[in-house]
């Protein structure tokens, strides 16, 4: 549901106010972001995935019927834009292995990207337990690496604390599916953790694989 302030600007944006409007993006821009970078792993790549999202938006505010929540019907459009951009770039990535000195660009690729990933994790302070950050960048790692509809449903579940409503809304999916989705997601999560990190080897103060980005059920 739309509460009321957010409902007049809307209002006034879907006639044309674009000061509305810029504070109708101005809102969501960080969240529509963040789901961005986690689904892409890469802050360029998101800022870039992000633009197309508030473009999108843009271009849409005038259909908006609010036949959904609009911030589920922009997340709608940043998890579509981020996931297409997934299969753009593994099809890039495909054509570059075929090429030669492929390899070598695939894997600097993605040393870049887990880079990146690990530098996104930014602690607190110093005081913060090597090993805690260790933790967090091969979380971010093995995320990277799962299926676009798991990586979807643990960033929506997990990350963005989305009821089973709301991310049933964003995906467009039955809410059992999503249900359904969420603990083969965390399976697939767990089990891929496991093979990175054995639980002999891994850091005892890390929290569990379900609870690592936002915490559990609720």
């Amino acid at each position: 549901m739309i509460e009321p302030p957010e409902q007049a600007l809307l209002a006034k944006a879907q006639r044309g106010d674009q000061q509305a409007l810029g504070e109708l993006l101005m809102t969501y821009q960080d969240r529509l972001y963040n789901v961005c970078l986690r689904m892409v792993s890469h802050r360029e790549d998101a800022a870039e995935v992000c633009q197309d999202v508030l473009m999108k938006v843009v271009q849409g505010i005038g259909r908006f019927r609010g036949e959904s929540g609009l911030g589920t019907w922009m997340t709608r459009i940043a998890m579509n834009q981020s996931i297409s951009h997934l299969r753009k770039r593994r099809v890039r990535r495909t054509i570059s292995l075929d090429q030669p000195g492929g390899y070598g660009q695939g894997q600097d690729d993605q040393a870049s990207v887990l880079r990146n990933q690990v530098q996104d994790s930014r602690e607190p302070g110093p005081d913060r337990c090597v090993q805690d950050a260790e933790m967090v960048g091969l979380l971010k790692q093995v995320m990277a690496g799962l299926d676009d509809d798991f990586r979807a449903v643990l960033v929506l579940r997990d990350i963005q604390q989305m009821d089973y409503a709301q991310i049933a809304e964003v995906l467009e999916l039955p809410v059992g599916t999503v249900k359904s989705r969420l603990f083969r997601a965390r399976l697939a999560l767990r089990q891929a953790m496991d093979r990175v990190c054995p639980m002999d080897d891994a850091p005892t103060s890390a929290p569990p694989a379900g609870q690592a980005q936002a915490g559990g059920e609720r």
